[in-house]
């Protein structure tokens, strides 16, 4: 079976996306930003041979028209770490990303599974601690998100706490997009506005 790769996002929807970037450019802007992000996102990545392309979406009931190849999922419930792994569950090697990073390649997940041929989890850390790219091998921790602090400057650090004892890699650092800042500092500004 092939490598997975899991876009995880929010239906695009007035007032219930990017809510941070939202307040500083506007709910329309900001669910421009975010349309073109996941549209373009989906279109590079499903096009790849070298992997089936998911997208794990949320609300469960939500409804959007994918590019052909790539499969919609439900996130299903709970908190956004047990979405996650249930999601990275879907495939015996799977590598999950958002769709607010706008530096993000095709040649970076293929560095992701290549990381993946001898750790048994890869992350590409965010510049503001975070991180927009896990991904796991056959071998996983029972809990890989316990404890994480999420959407702060200790995500990544929370969750390589519970790799101690499993090898890991990094990709990349990259940058996402949750202020105005952010979306003028990845050079983006243009398809928000």
């Amino acid at each position: 079976m092939r490598d997975l790769v899991i876009v995880f996002a929010r239906a695009p929807r007035p007032g219930t996306v990017k809510r941070r970037l939202a307040r500083e450019i506007g709910d329309r802007a900001a669910l421009r930003f975010h349309t073109a992000m996941l549209t373009g996102l989906l279109r590079r990545l499903g096009r790849d041979r070298r992997w089936r392309t998911m997208l794990a979406l949320t609300p469960d009931r939500a409804f959007i028209r994918a590019p052909n190849g790539v499969q919609v999922v439900p996130q299903g419930h709970g908190d956004l770490g047990l979405r996650m792994a249930r999601a990275l569950a879907r495939g015996r090697r799977a590598v999950l990303v958002g769709c607010d990073i706008p530096g993000i390649a095709a040649s970076d997940i293929a560095a992701a599974f290549r990381a993946l041929a001898s750790a048994d989890a890869v992350f590409g850390p965010a510049e503001d601690g975070g991180y927009w790219l896990v991904g796991f091998g056959p071998r996983r921790t029972d809990r890989p998100f316990a404890a994480v602090r999420w959407s702060g400057p200790h995500a990544l650090a929370d969750t390589l706490r519970n790799f101690r004892r499993r090898r890991t890699a990094l990709v990349r650092k990259l940058r996402d997009v949750d202020t105005l800042d952010d979306l003028i500092a990845t050079g983006a500004l243009p398809c928000a506005f």
